[in-house]
């Protein structure tokens, strides 16, 4: 959650996290893996050429542009990101998606609550509740990040409204 997660200290009570979706395989990763599936993909195909069978390296070679289509797409949805700030004044949550299209959600620190609901399955769903609206976030954090998120915002949300210190 730390590399997820910068506060700000330009005024007391003031939190800023920015909140992004984890990729596991980085680019030097992507492209070891795009070089491997194509080399293996071109040393089977010519088998297949050699006994006659020549189609089938048409469709090999469909395969890893297919492969490398869906991490292009999987990368895409990566670049979605989440802003939470906190001043006293104010909370906003701001969503900024791929297409650079944004949302944002604003409310008083006084009237806002961070509600984090647990389903039977394990999974759960963080939600701010302000003055009978409420916002959904962090969709693509791990449960477990969405935790830690949770306690940390209502601590900031305590501290932002001249609570104490924990």
């Amino acid at each position: 959650m730390d590399e997820k997660q910068q506060q700000a200290q330009a005024e007391p009570g003031a939190f800023r996290a920015l909140l992004t979706p984890h990729r596991s395989l980085g680019p030097g990763g992507f492209l070891l893996l795009m070089v491997a599936l194509a080399a293996v993909s071109f040393v089977t195909g010519m088998v297949f050429l050699m006994a006659g069978a020549w189609p089938v390296m048409g469709f090999l070679g469909l395969d890893v542009a297919l492969v490398y289509l869906a991490f292009r797409l999987n990368y895409r949805s990566g670049r979605l990101y989440e802003t939470v700030e906190l001043t006293p004044a104010r909370l906003t949550v701001t969503r900024v998606h791929p297409s650079g299209r944004r949302e944002q959600f604003e409310c008083n620190p006084y009237w806002a609550r961070v509600s984090l609901r647990e389903w039977p399955d394990g999974r759960t769903d963080l939600r701010i509740l302000a003055q009978g609206r409420e916002h959904a976030f962090a969709r693509f954090l791990t449960d477990a990040e969405r935790r830690d998120f949770a306690a940390a915002l209502r601590g900031a949300l305590l501290e932002a409204r001249g609570g104490p210190r924990i």
